[in-house]
């Protein structure tokens, strides 16, 4: 295999994954390179259903091997939420800052040692012959009590790791990217890899 597709037009993620796939010698394209539109329905359960959904819809459209992955933020307190609603948690527009600003509301009453989180990050492999399969990478850490940090973006400014003592927003993407939910997938992809191809 000497090229693959990530099911994204963010070119954040595409930078990651090539950074990944260039080590290994192996290209990487993504819905940046194909012309006709591909719009997946993202209405699964799960974060593992979600990234299935997209890898497998666009690996049986093109006919190749593609990455998906759907990732997001858990809290303990609130059973697991925002979860795959992570993106759209204070409404249909993606707003990072409004999103945040809901999660930190709804904690306000809940004790530090309550304030458990995980990023999730699911990585779904489709290979044409071969099926999919799917990673999972995570990153636990607390919600903060405010915004730090101007780094990143999602959760990120309220996304405490007490390990380094710093939100995921007051790290440089070097650091983040040596801990975080998806490098921490991609890490298991790495190990993966030879036997998935």
């Amino acid at each position: 295999m000497d090229r693959v597709f990530i099911a994204t037009k963010n070119k954040g993620k595409v930078a990651e994954f090539a950074a990944f796939f260039e080590e290994k010698g192996i290209h990487v394209n993504s819905l940046l390179d194909i012309e006709k539109s591909i719009n997946v329905v993202e209405d699964g359960k799960t974060f593992e259903e979600n990234a299935i959904k997209k890898a497998e819809t666009v690996g049986k459209m093109i006919g190749e091997a593609v990455i998906a992955d759907d990732s997001g933020l858990e809290v303990d307190a609130l059973n697991g939420k925002p979860g795959i609603y992570s993106a759209r948690y204070a409404g249909p527009d993606k707003d990072d800052k409004a999103n945040n600003m809901k999660l930190l509301k709804e904690l306000q009453e809940v004790p530090d040692p309550n304030r458990t989180a995980r990023f999730v990050c699911v990585l779904a492999v489709y290979i044409p012959g071969k099926g999919t399969q799917t990673i999972r990478g995570t990153c636990e850490g607390v919600i903060a009590r405010e915004i730090h940090g101007s780094h990143g973006f999602g959760y990120d400014p309220v996304f405490y790791v007490p390990s380094i003592e710093k939100t995921m927003a007051e790290l440089e993407k070097k650091e983040k990217n040596k801990i975080s939910h998806r490098a921490n997938a991609l890490m298991e992809l790495a190990e993966k890899w030879d036997d998935l191809g």
